[in-house]
């Protein structure tokens, strides 16, 4: 499974309603499922970004895809990255020349 750190930020209607964005959070979690992906951990921030969640899934389309579904009902906002373990990065490395 790859690795995805999604950087989140309240829409206007998600802060309207922050007062159910844990109850949200475990929703979503659930949703995820349905796409192959897995939240391993959900994190409330201070700072440039609301939320941070560490992300697990099989493949680009499939984090994607959830991604494209979670902004849809309207309450966040996400930016995805894809994160390399050092295993991985390390297999990166080795195919440098």
């Amino acid at each position: 499974m790859a690795t995805y750190i999604s950087l989140m930020n309240f829409t206007d209607q998600g802060i309207r309603n922050v007062k159910d964005t844990t109850k949200r959070a475990e929703a979503v979690k659930k949703v995820a499922k349905k796409f192959g992906v897995t939240m391993t951990q959900v994190l409330w921030t201070l700072g440039q970004y609301d939320l941070v969640c560490i992300l697990e899934g099989k493949d680009d389309a499939s984090v994607t895809a959830f991604g494209l579904s979670l902004g849809s009902a309207g309450n966040i906002r996400t930016q995805t990255l894809r994160a390399f373990s050092r295993d991985e990065m390390d297999g990166i490395l080795g195919k440098l020349t």
